[in-house]
């Protein structure tokens, strides 16, 4: 017997209906709660790949300050630099970090020629500004305050801790 042309619509669209299915409530509900697990493991991660970078800086800071402050002492010694534009009783380091970026006029130069060790005083991006801890020639080793008479070391103000277990300040 045939069917009716309705009747065969009616069977064809409820065989496709029964095909076609969608996601059930519970089935989302276990791939949020994956992307939630998920998420959370990947935020720990990225905080600390974000202090390694801080830290990669900072210490790429550092030594460009003191490798510069090397380079002032090392034209001191060679003569390079001096008479009047180095202080006594600074043996030979700077008086402050701007004098490595302004320069110091060369010796022996009628041109008045200046020599210059640092383009600028960089970033401490541990306490998101360019003043950093001094320590002259004279002060202890472990000392906090600058006496103020030359540029021996810098180091950054942070008291944070390092990934490493160090304080920042001690780099």
């Amino acid at each position: 017997m045939l069917c009716p042309p309705r009747a065969a619509a009616r069977s064809t669209l409820r065989a496709r209906l029964r095909t076609v299915r969608g996601y059930s409530f519970v089935e989302l509900l276990v791939v949020s709660a994956i992307l939630l697990v998920l998420a959370s493991a990947v935020l720990p991660l990225s905080k600390v790949t974000t202090q390694r970078q801080r830290e990669a800086e900072l210490r790429r800071a550092l030594r460009e300050m003191r490798t510069a402050i090397d380079r002032h002492k090392d034209s001191v010694d060679l003569g390079v630099i001096g008479g009047t534009n180095v202080e006594a009783g600074s043996e030979g380091y700077p008086p402050d970090l701007e004098t490595l970026v302004e320069g110091v006029e060369v010796l022996n130069d009628a041109s008045g020629r200046k020599l210059r060790f640092l383009r600028r005083i960089p970033f401490d991006p541990m306490t998101q500004s360019t003043e950093w801890g001094l320590r002259s020639y004279q002060d202890e080793p472990d000392s906090t305050s600058w006496g103020g008479d030359s540029v021996y070391d810098v180091y950054t103000e942070s008291n944070a801790t390092a990934l490493d277990g160090t304080t920042y300040s001690e780099w």
